[in-house]
């Protein structure tokens, strides 16, 4: 299949794109390079030995986006494109909604238009309210769209309604929803990896960056949750498992929508993380506790076994490869792709 890859040239579509293209599918990146690189898009094409059809665009702009795939053809959409931190959305919510909704009804827009029915959409495990008391583990049957704590994730719960409603009006349209965790790590080539534009908004990277030196510490936002030490606990999936999980949707693909999660079903802190990732880069790594950040939430780890039970997938690599995936993409790549 010829697969439209939006968002293809940022961290977790670059690591997709390679996955498509050694599973032997031709990919079309569509990306505004907002937060992402072209060399990510060389160096896959490097890896894989494969070329990727490559356009400049940004989705919210129906007309550019239209003009710009009126000659393509394409078989399936993966839809990476969008805006992506949380402590970001909170402070410039109307961009938030503004892009990413816009960018999903465009897209949808398109494919009409092209008579494309499959779609693979990243959403997020930010749609989940907050985890109820004695649930450990978050499962596609909790709350979803409802106490969500900040503007990201009601994009990524606005987004799946609005596919689940326009597949009603189009009941042709294939849809998968992959409600992701927290991807972290690499390719362990080192090539390709995560690189934030500005300061990072999620853990791992700025945990890389305060190991290679860029950074002098690490805020810790919050040491008083209701967790074993203390820190906010997550559900880090290696990027790789996750761009696995997107080849597992498109070939699971039936007339209408099937939600999933993608992670490891196993928390680890902040704490956790920074001795994890002291271990895999032989570093240390200051840190300063610092008040929690609006939006944030104590717990949120994967139930996946419907993911594995369905697209028969399962995250294979663990949380230590993870760590020394991301330490070999930075300590490569100190200053990220603008290194060349």
């Amino acid at each position: 299949m010829r697969i439209l890859l939006a968002g293809g040239a940022g961290y977790i579509g670059s690591h997709v794109a390679l996955v498509l293209l050694e599973a032997g599918h031709d990919v079309l990146v569509v990306d505004d390079f907002s937060n992402s690189s072209r060399t990510a898009i060389d160096r896959v094409e490097h890896l894989t030995e494969r070329a990727i059809d490559l356009i400049e665009c940004n989705l919210a702009d129906l007309a550019a986006s239209r003009a710009a795939l009126r000659d393509q053809n394409f078989d399936a959409v993966i839809h990476l494109a969008g805006l992506k931190a949380v402590g970001e959305s909170v402070a410039q919510p109307g961009r938030y909604y503004r892009t990413n909704l816009t960018s999903t009804l465009n897209l949808l827009d398109i494919m009409a238009e092209h008579h494309v029915s499959k779609i693979v959409f990243s959403s997020s495990a930010t749609v989940y309210a907050p985890a109820a008391e004695g649930v450990q583990n978050l499962d596609e049957g909790q709350p979803a769209g409802h106490g969500i704590t900040n503007p990201y994730g009601w994009t990524k719960a606005m987004n799946e309604q609005i596919i689940r409603d326009i597949q009603v009006s189009r009941p042709e349209l294939e849809a998968v929803l992959l409600r992701y965790f927290n991807p972290v790590g690499a390719h362990p080539s080192g090539r390709i990896g995560e690189d934030p534009a500005g300061i990072p908004n999620n853990l791992m990277p700025f945990v890389a960056q305060v190991a290679i030196g860029r950074r002098d510490h690490l805020a810790v936002f919050g040491d008083q949750y209701p967790t074993h030490d203390g820190t906010g606990v997550r559900d880090y999936i290696h990027v790789m498992d996750l761009a696995d999980g997107h080849l597992a949707a498109l070939t699971s693909l039936r007339p209408g929508v099937a939600t999933y999660n993608l992670g490891t079903g196993v928390g680890q802190s902040v704490f956790d993380v920074v001795r994890a990732f002291s271990d895999a880069s032989g570093r240390e790594i200051p840190y300063e506790i610092v008040a929690p950040r609006p939006g944030d939430v104590a717990r949120a780890v994967a139930d996946p076994s419907m993911a594995n039970r369905d697209l028969k997938w399962k995250a294979k690599r663990s949380f230590a490869e993870a760590c020394r995936d991301s330490w070999t993409w930075q300590s490569q790549n100190p200053n990220g792709y603008t290194a060349g």
